[in-house]
Order: structure tokens, then sequence, then C-alpha cells
């Protein structure tokens, strides 16, 4: 180990008590107000692990099995609450184990921050036991990331973590940290703030920009607001809900931004993009002007991108300037916090109300057309006591028994992801977890246990996909053993059915490797120590929902649906929205 000299230790605090590294790093911890951890121990982490013993009283960890779950579960803590998810892995194999979670979280600008424990200083680069270069690995999926190479750069390095994690366009830090650095001992000193040069993120929102947004508001009439996971990063759902009204205008969520305005709302028409809404998808092309809210222009929203929404003028406010014109030129950029700009725009609009009466009667002919569009073509299926279960009558009942309690519902990825985002009415910001961005399997249950460790009271619903749930089926230790009473509805049909569809819709029903030898999933959660349960017949899936609901522990419930069932709308690859396919043909 690698013994510091006397000069190390001059520090111009000379009454602040030397502490060890691992006992910095907890004081760290307890400075950000972190009271929950994620992780699993190593050799390269033991001493952190050991001063986190001491701090047990406050700080909890939560022993996962898998280093996947552990960023997957610190993402749903922080997307329910909106702050920071904490991440503590060992070395090598325990680090790479986070990559897919880290990823996830930088396409979803999701706030954690994950440590991991790393060789000796002395010792890296030359491939020492379990050393991998994990900055290396994660400096492309990652928001910002650190190997601390220095005892006292490790206060000044965690603050800024801790900063750069959820300031601006959140995401994930990656923080390592040296063996040895873990046991040195010495003073140290906290900074009293934070100063980045070259990092200053751009908050307000420019008020020339605001006015030219207005301006060019009011003198549309075919104007759709198109939201995203920005409104619900910055908590701007009321400002979103008064332009929604001060304009009247129709209004669609991305995958991301569910909940940003309230499922039920009379001027939402739905999610749009490749399994989005009839109303939604014509509207966007359709529309004379789109108003883009915390959202990217993604290429599951865009479709086509050379024939997307070609009439039309664009606004787009966004605290990440690198994403506005990234993929759709606009007219009106603004750079700000959706909830500052949001506040400003509705200000100057209330300001003109001659101007907004003019424009309300503009508007009258576009919305009942959007309308119209939404009672033609509207989120629908069939189904009755004769028919194999179908999994929107599952969803559609999930919601029902749901709705009124305290809830919030996270899902895998696959159809049922799709069916969920289209048939829960999401009442609020926080209560949609999905991977978006990186469309990740094995993400919904640990994000799920994440939610519930934050919300010990609340009902935390997993949707979950026979293929996906097998990802991180691990955790349901993790449940059984902290007594974390997530509740996983299976939509069970036997296929890995998102791909299944593509290869029956356009590659000639050949079926390849997308069928799956499952095991029976309640037997499965009981030999874990968690409740199973099973329905095949749409005359058990109130009785099942509502003895998984009644329960206080993990509940694993198997709803055996339709194997062949497909979602609709479905906009083709490459196709533009006004190219969807509504049905089976």
């Amino acid at each position: 180990m690698h013994k510091p000299s006397a000069s190390e230790f001059r520090d111009p605090r000379p009454d602040q008590p030397f502490k060890s590294g691992a006992e910095i790093f907890i004081e760290g911890l307890l400075r950000e107000g972190v009271d929950t951890i994620f992780g699993y121990p190593g050799g390269a982490c033991i001493h952190i692990y050991d001063a986190l013993y001491a701090a047990r009283d406050h700080i909890r960890h939560i022993l996962v099995r898998h280093e996947q779950g552990a960023v997957h579960m610190a993402e749903g803590y922080a997307r329910s609450t909106g702050k920071v998810g904490v991440v503590l892995v060992t070395s090598g194999p325990g680090a790479t184990n986070t990559v897919t979670g880290i990823a996830d979280a930088y396409m979803d600008s999701c706030p954690i921050v994950v440590f991991s424990g790393q060789v000796p200083t002395h010792l890296i680069g030359n491939d020492a036991f379990q050393e991998a270069d994990i900055v290396g690995i994660t400096r492309a999926c990652s928001k910002h990331n650190y190997l601390v190479k220095s005892f006292h750069d490790l206060p000044r390095i965690m603050a800024e973590a801790f900063y750069i994690a959820r300031t601006g366009r959140p995401g994930p830090v990656l923080v390592d940290i040296p063996k040895d650095i873990q046991q040195q001992r010495g003073p140290y000193a906290f900074p009293d703030r934070v100063n980045l040069r070259g990092y200053k993120p751009h908050l307000a929102g420019h008020v020339p920009a605001v006015r030219k947004a207005v301006d060019l508001i009011l003198g549309s009439q075919r104007v759709i607001l198109y939201t995203g996971g920005g409104v619900i990063h910055s908590m701007a759902h009321e400002e979103l809900r008064r332009l929604v009204e001060l304009l009247d205008a129709p209004c669609t969520n991305t995958l991301m931004g569910l909940g940003g305005l309230p499922g039920e709302h009379p001027n939402f028409v739905g999610m749009l993009g490749m399994h989005g809404s009839y109303a939604a998808n014509m509207a966007m092309d359709q529309a004379d002007l789109i108003v883009a809210i915390g959202a990217r222009f993604d290429d599951r929203v865009t479709g086509r991108l050379d024939k997307f929404s070609l009439g039309s003028r664009k606004i787009h406010i966004d605290v990440d300037p690198t994403s506005i014109s990234k993929n759709v030129r606009v007219d009106v950029p603004i750079v700000g916090d959706v909830r500052n700009v949001l506040r400003k725009l509705c200000a100057e609009l209330a300001e003109r109300t001659k101007e907004l009466a003019v424009f309300h009667d503009h508007m009258r002919a576009w919305r009942e057309q959007v309308a119209g569009w939404a009672r033609e073509h509207p989120f629908s299926f069939s189904q009755d006591s004769t028919q194999e279960l179908k999994a929107q009558f599952v969803i559609a009942r999930l919601y029902e028994h749901t709705k009124a309690r305290d809830c919030f519902v996270t899902t895998e990825v696959g159809q049922h992801q799709m069916w969920t985002a289209q048939f829960y009415k999401f009442a609020r910001p926080r209560q949609w977890l999905t991977s978006g961005g990186l469309g990740t399997m094995g993400y919904g249950f640990p994000a799920a246990v994440g939610a519930q460790v934050a919300h010990p009271q609340a009902t935390v619903l997993c949707v979950a996909g026979d293929g996906s749930f097998l990802m991180n089926v691990q955790e349901l230790a993790t449940c059984v053993q902290y007594r974390i009473p997530v509740k996983i509805a299976i939509i069970n049909n036997g296929f890995l059915g998102m791909v299944r569809q593509w290869q029956q819709l356009f590659h000639g029903s050949r079926y390849s490797e997308t069928e799956q030898v499952q095991p029976d999933f309640a037997k499965l959660a009981e030999a874990f120590g968690a409740v199973g349960l099973r329905a095949t017949r749409v005359e058990e899936v109130d009785s099942v929902i509502e003895r998984m609901l009644a329960m206080g522990g993990p509940v694993v419930a198997d709803f055996v649906v339709a194997k062949e069932d497909n979602v609709y709308p479905m906009v083709p690859a490459g196709a533009a929205l006004s190219e969807m396919i509504l049905e089976k043909k």
C-alpha cells in the first residue's frame, strides 16, 4: 500500500480530523442527503463496506443479486423521487455489470451516481485481478466519470459527481475509487460550493426567444404541444397544464413524458410515435406549429424524417442545447429549464388576452379535427369470456384496480410496455417508470424495487413480459430478504412478443428464435419465498389482481394471454407518421 508522506497531510484547516478515504466517502454521501444505496460488495470496495457498517443507522444498503439490478433500482429510486440514486459495486466484473444500467440512465436522463471500487493505484494498468478500465468503458455512456487519483481529490469529486448528475440535463456519473485511496488517512475538506469551468447549465430561458415563441403560437391555427421527459424531470406538470388550458390546444406525451399531463385530461390525445394514437400522430403530421417541450424528436417519434410534419414550424424548449435541431431543424430554439420557460411563456400569453381570444377562434376547427381523429380510431380491444385472455384487458383491469391508489407503475420492454402506455392513464409525473431510449429488457422489475424502497407505503406495480422478467428475476431474493412488497404482473404470451410481431408483419411469419419455453412463474416465485398467482381465463383476472394487491409481500401474478396478439397502431420502420398500420389485415 502507498504510504503518504508528511507533506501530503498538510492542510489549510489543521483542526480538521483525520479520516480514511472510506470514511470520507460516507461523509460525502451524508452531506448529499443520501439515505439509500443499492450495491454488491467485493474486495476492491471492502473498506467502504466496512465504513458503511458503522453508518448503517443513517444509510440503508440494499444488497442486490446482480449489479445491473442495482443500477436499475437506483434509476427507479431516482425517477420516482427526483433525488439522485446511488450504486456501490466492486471492481472488474462488478463494475462492468453496471454498464447496461448506466447506458440506460444516460439515454433517459436519469440522475444516478455509480461508485466502483478499483484495484490499488500502483496496479492500475497491470491487468491485476478484477481490474477493468471502467472509466474508459463508460466514457461514451455516462454524463461524466472520474478515476480518483489522489486521496485529497475525493471530497471534491464526490461533490462534483452529485452536482453533475442532478443539474442541467440529468444523467449518470461514475466515480472509480482505488482501494489504496479508500485506506489512506489524512485531513480533508469538502468544497463549500461546486464551480466547474465549462459546465454552466442555462436554466432561465432567453426572454426575447420566449416572446418570439408566443408570437409564433398566436399566429398559428393548428398547434400541437409535443411534450417529453423534460417535463417530468423539471416537475413542470402544473405549468404544462396551465399552458394547455390557456391555449386550449391538443397535447401529446412521448413514452417518457406520460403523466406530464393527466391521462384523462380532455386535451390529452394520447402518446405519439411508433405505437402512439392515431389522433396524436395525425396531429403531428398536419399541424402548422409544433411546440416541443422537453422532448428530443427521436426516431420513434418522428418516423421517416424527410416526411416528418413538413407543413409545420417548430418551437423547441430544452435544457440541453445539443438536443435542439439535432434531428429536426427548429424555428425558435429556447434553451432553459422547462419549468422556468413555461412560466415565462404562460405569463406572456396571459397578458395578450385579445390576441389569445382570436387564437382560440382560429383553433376551433383544428380542435374539432383532432377530436374527430380520436373518436374515429381510439386505442381499443375486444374481450369476452369465450376468447383467449388478452393483454390489453389485463392492463385495463390493473388500471381500474389501482387508479385510486398511490401507485407507481414500471414496465419491462416489449409489447406489454406499449399496451401499458396505451391503456393505463397516468395521472401525475413520476408515476410511470420505463426504459425509453435504450429499451432495456430487465429494467422494470428492479426499477420497481427502487421505487418501492423510496415509497414504502405506495403500491408499486411492475407490468412485465415473460421474456424480460427472466432477465433480472434473481432480484426476487432481494425483495424477500428486505420484505419489499413489489407486485409483478407478467403478461405471458410465450414469445419475445415485439420481435415476433415484426417477424410476422415483415418477415413472412418466420419466427426465428422468438418462442420460449418458460418456467411455472408462480412456483418460481414460491421457490424464492414470494407468493405466486396465475390466471388463464377472463373470469380469473379480477380475483387474481385483488389477491395480489391485498398481500403484504412481493407477489408474482402470471397472466397467460393470447400468444400472437399484436400492438396497434404501428408505424413501420422507415415509414412516415401518416403511414400507420391501424389493425391486422
